[in-house]
């Protein structure tokens, strides 16, 4: 059986502070009615995804749509359907929403949004909707005082509220220290820590999840922490990007971009390989490997979450 293809463009609306996003909740008689979505519907023929959005959302919602970023494409599989779900990241509308053929709408807090039952294919979207789009990985600091410092300037002047503790040259007890002292930074400023090594770490250290090296990705053969941390990994290709999806992983990085002084003999992707690997992905995924923040816009038009750097975050 052939399955029909359905292309549909969805909204991630945030509030002014960006502290809530815009939900819909589907009518009773339709399939998979009663679910909460993200508002929008399927392009027309001779239609973008961009257009078909503004057309939707006006439509359902009385919201005139001046901008909106790229946030992420999801393919799903149903029994009868393949469907894309192209997402868009909105922040400048005009217009109050209401539900103009009926349906309940709700603005809802980031940090309560899985309080909410949504269709399969939204789990990615979900994911998207609530991480940053800069992630920084912390430098090699033998010097305590200095990677405290370092870390708190980024927390505080950059604003940044997604780290991976990456400490390759500290022992174990010396890296369970740190991260003790970095989680307790990460607190002041409402942002989630990863800790990068094996996921017993977090028995030891209460962190907000585990980041996996892309050699302990590939020797797992299911999600090793509970569902309420967050499990990054770090991937090259696509074999490790399916197994990423496989596993469980909520969000990957995906390197190298481009050629770097820490791997000049690996090859670089390019945003042109780049973007094909992520297309399919089914997760966020975030560019590294050479970026700096004047590549954010690029690294968003083609599908990344946005862009994962230690240089240019740390000094």
């Amino acid at each position: 059986m052939i399955k029909r293809r359905v292309h549909v463009a969805a909204a991630a609306i945030f509030s002014d502070d960006g502290q809530e996003v815009l939900l819909a909740r589907r009518p009773s008689t339709v399939d998979q009615g009663g679910l909460w979505e993200f508002p929008g519907g399927k392009l027309a023929p001779y239609e973008t995804g961009f257009v078909a959005l503004q057309r939707e959302l006006y439509e359902e919602l009385g919201l005139t749509i001046d901008r909106a970023q790229p946030l992420i494409r999801v393919h799903h599989e149903y029994p009868d359907k393949h469907i894309l779900l192209d997402v868009w990241q909105v922040g400048d509308f005009s217009g109050e929403p209401y539900g103009r053929e009926g349906q309940a709408v709700r603005w809802v807090k980031l940090d309560e949004l899985f309080n909410y039952p949504f269709p399969a294919a939204n789990l990615p979207i979900l994911r998207a909707v609530m991480l940053p789009t800069e992630y920084l990985i912390s430098a090699e600091e033998a010097d305590d005082g200095v990677f405290l410092n370092k870390l708190e300037r980024a927390l505080q002047e950059d604003g940044l509220r997604l780290v991976q503790l990456r400490a390759k040259t500290l022992d174990h007890e010396d890296y369970v220290q740190r991260a003790e002292q970095a989680l307790a930074l990460c607190r002041r400023f409402s942002a989630r820590l990863l800790l990068n090594g094996e996921p017993e770490l977090l028995k030891l250290v209460d962190a907000d999840g585990i980041h996996l090296t892309s050699d302990r990705l590939m020797t797992l053969d299911r999600r090793p922490i509970v569902q309420g941390k967050w499990l990054s990994a770090s991937t090259h290709n696509a074999q490790q990007l399916d197994h990423a999806a496989h596993i469980g992983c909520d969000f990957v990085t995906l390197s190298p971009l481009r050629t770097t002084p820490t791997h000049p003999d690996a090859t670089p992707l390019g945003w042109h390989d780049f973007q094909q690997l992520v297309e399919p992905a089914g997760m966020p995924v975030f560019a590294l490997g050479g970026m700096t923040r004047h590549d954010a816009n690029h690294a968003r038009a083609v599908g990344a979450q946005g862009i994962a750097s230690i240089r240019d975050f740390w000094q």
